[in-house]
């Protein structure tokens, strides 16, 4: 692939954005009558069929960014096709897009993002976009530009876990000193407290235990249970759900890795406590409302069967 607007030039021309001058050209949209104006204008238009990488920043009237392609693993993309009907400003200026353009312009919330706006905006509210394409890709080559775009994330996630596993040890045991727990450490870096032994064989991948569990932030806000007078008692009943011991085949992947780890540390009978740094737990995506991105829990179980 062979660039004419490097990702580096964009980001620049994203930055002096607001100091554009009178002498880059400044269009505006049949439909919707948005202004916009090429900082950079490209000339190589794509293939019916091909695919345009771009790059989009969006910011508020107080220049906080909203939303940014720049900080997503991949790039936005769009396939190249003159046969589609333009319905509004904005498909005027996508589809009009070259290779190499970089485009500033501003609008309402409404008409940048249709009826369907985030619930966080106000419809009338001014918006700021930078737009950047810089890069035409063939349909063929889109997966593999993905598969490599997710193998150089990843890569990424893992040095940012390692770092994450550092910090986030340091606050467990400040955690535990602090609550009088005597902890033990794994070599994956999952923090223990085994409160009561449990009895027979020791417990192999593949085993199924019955878990009970109260799930906890650091900050003691509890976020799940399996026991319904603890769930009633935080104020966290959910009549719809059942209240029973959790079924985990152990070591398969069903769960958490804190989790998987911890379990096989355990017995029919075990009662344990988990401290999870958030790689071994939900790591940077979170899960839903209350456990944000990068969150270490803290989870009481007991073990109330084991079958082999």
């Amino acid at each position: 692939m062979k660039n004419t607007l490097s990702l580096k030039a964009i980001i620049a021309l994203f930055l002096i954005a607001g100091t554009i001058t009178s002498c880059q050209k400044t269009k505006v949209t049949q439909k919707d009558g948005i202004e916009y104006t090429y900082i950079e204008e490209g000339s190589e238009k794509a293939d019916n069929g091909d695919i345009y990488l771009y790059h989009l920043q969006i910011k508020n009237a107080d220049d906080s960014v909203i939303y940014s392609t720049l900080d997503q693993p991949v790039p936005g993309y769009l396939m190249a096709n003159d046969t589609i009907p333009v319905n509004n400003g904005m498909d005027e200026i996508f589809m009009a897009l070259r290779k190499g353009d970089s485009i500033t312009f501003k609008s309402s919330v409404q008409t940048i993002f249709g009826p369907n706006f985030p619930p966080f905006l106000n419809a009338e509210d001014q918006l700021e976009c930078n737009l950047g394409v810089f890069d035409i890709i063939s349909q063929d080559s889109l997966s593999q530009f993905f598969m490599e775009a997710s193998r150089i994330e990843n890569e990424k996630r893992a040095e940012r876990a390692k770092v994450l596993m550092v910090e986030d040890g340091q606050k467990i045991e400040e955690y535990a000193q602090a609550n009088g727990l005597d902890v033990q450490k794994t070599e994956n870096g999952l923090y223990y407290v085994i409160e009561q032994e449990g009895t027979g064989p020791e417990t192999t991948p593949g085993t199924t235990m019955y878990v009970d569990y109260a799930g906890y932030l650091l900050d003691g806000t509890i976020f799940d249970t399996s026991i319904e007078s603890l769930a009633q008692e935080k104020g966290i009943y959910n009549a719809s759900r059942p209240y029973e011991p959790l079924p985990v085949n152990v070591g398969m992947g069903q769960v958490i890795p804190g989790w998987d780890e911890g379990l096989m540390l355990l017995k029919n009978g075990s009662k344990a406590k988990f401290l999870i740094p958030s790689p071994l737990a939900y790591g940077e995506n979170g899960a839903g409302s209350l456990i944000g991105p990068n969150s270490i829990l803290i989870f009481d179980v007991e073990v109330k069967d084991v079958q082999k």
